[in-house]
């Protein structure tokens, strides 16, 4: 299962908030719910995080095996 856990600590550092992915990094108010829900993204839309926040997908997602969830 992957987490977006990451990027909310990611963004909470950098001082950016879900206006800020839409508005600068053009992410569609559904991708936002889909990342708020754990649901999955487009490589697309992980390399624009990647790029606004100036971070690695590290800082972004979560690899967590289904035994771990």
């Amino acid at each position: 299962m992957i987490s977006y856990a990451p990027l909310w600590e990611t963004m909470k550092r950098k001082g950016a908030t879900t206006y800020t992915l839409q508005v600068k990094g053009a992410i569609s108010s559904s991708t936002v719910r889909r990342l708020k829900a754990g649901e999955s993204v487009s490589t697309n839309t992980l390399d624009a995080l990647c790029t606004l926040l100036e971070c690695d997908l590290t800082d972004i997602l979560l690899y967590l095996p289904r035994n771990q969830e």
